[in-house]
């Protein structure tokens, strides 16, 4: 229940103030570009994908620029790796920061951008109309300098934020054309060899032949996750409170500092090798889904029962599959620790061949 209390209202204020820290920045148009072609701005492919603009709503952008009208800021994140050079990510304004490399960039920033269609000639424009179906390069050079000396506000959240603030910065202002799922915001937030993993093992054949899902979200990052739900719940379920995304972003986040790559890669091949064996038409709901609570039943507790006997022996029947016991924990409220443990442990004790009461 929310709390009243002033005291108290402007304590969780101070608190969650305290875990965010930006930096705010003028950088012209043509320093923008620049940091894209020399990858100092990374652009997720995720959000490559996303580069939904017509050549109306982009030279409206230039026009804007050219005339001095204020543009919203860009906001970015920093990625700082090792030994590598500190990197902004983008994290709103996508489509303003494209359409400056898709007008002004040169063939190494485009290609940096991955831009595959040919530079904006502008078109459609209200106030300058005389540069309607000019490229950049044909723009009289005064105008081409005012563009590329035009300053941008670039907003940047910086590496001493809370990763959980840096997952609800890509939440709340992700304004592109298309909302990313969860898992599409952790790929960008969590970045690095778990996320390329639950990549890699998404793909594996024998996932494809256990779980079944519609078309859109092989594409929408649902396998992976699915994926990052097998490991997340193997590990710790029985430590699970009651939101799943919080559950799955602090064990996405401490996976990015510490992955044991090898062992979890193993454990996968194990698992979905018996899996696709145990169920070779997959594991699905009379619906012909594979959902995702029941995913998480069979597949953690599969790895359970594997872990427990490493020579463990296909079960005589899967009937189990559809009985009343697991739909009673993998339908309704689900989330609970109780419902969690229960459907995970039901599944693996059938694998054992132990049955227990539920």
């Amino acid at each position: 229940m929310a709390s009243h209390d002033p005291i108290i209202q402007r304590q969780q204020l101070a608190e969650q103030r305290r875990k965010v820290d930006f930096d705010t920045y003028d950088v012209t148009v043509d320093e923008l570009i620049r940091r894209v072609e020399r990858a100092r701005i990374e652009i997720a492919p995720i959000y490559q994908r996303q580069f939904r603009w017509d050549a109306v709503r982009q030279s409206r952008l230039i026009e804007s620029f050219l005339l001095g009208i204020p543009v919203p800021p860009l906001f970015m994140a920093t990625n700082q790796t090792p030994g590598q050079q500190t990197q902004w990510e983008v994290v709103d304004g996508l489509q303003r920061l494209l359409t400056l490399v898709n007008f002004a960039g040169d063939a190494d920033a485009r290609n940096a951008a991955k831009l595959v269609d040919p530079p904006l000639l502008l078109t459609g424009l209200e106030k300058l109309p005389a540069l309607c179906n000019m490229p950049f390069a044909e723009l009289p050079a005064d105008i081409r300098t005012a563009l590329e000396d035009r300053p941008v506000k670039v907003v940047v959240l910086n590496d001493k934020s809370d990763m959980q603030v840096r997952f609800d910065l890509f939440e709340r202002l992700n304004t592109g054309g298309l909302k990313l799922t969860d898992q599409e915001v952790r790929e960008c937030v969590f970045r690095g060899p778990f996320m390329d993993l639950l990549s890699e093992l998404a793909a594996h054949a024998n996932f494809r032949t256990v779980v079944h899902l519609p078309k859109n979200n092989w594409k929408d990052g649902t396998p992976e996750d699915y994926v990052l739900r097998f490991f997340a719940f193997m590990e710790r379920y029985q430590s699970f409170e009651h939101s799943v995304k919080t559950f799955l972003n602090d064990f996405a986040q401490a996976k990015a500092k510490n992955p044991n790559i090898t062992d979890m890669r193993e454990i996968f091949v194990k698992s979905f090798n018996y899996l696709a064996a145990v169920f070779p038409t997959g594991i699905k709901s009379r619906k012909g889904m594979t959902p995702v609570n029941l995913f998480e039943a069979v597949s953690v507790g599969a790895a359970l029962a594997i872990q427990e006997n490493p020579d463990l022996a296909f079960p005589d029947t899967v009937s189990w599959l559809h009985s009343s016991d697991l739909r009673h924990l993998t339908t309704g409220a689900t989330n609970s620790r109780l419902r969690v443990k229960g459907r995970i442990e039901f599944c693996r004790d059938r694998f054992l061949g132990v049955q227990q009461d539920v």
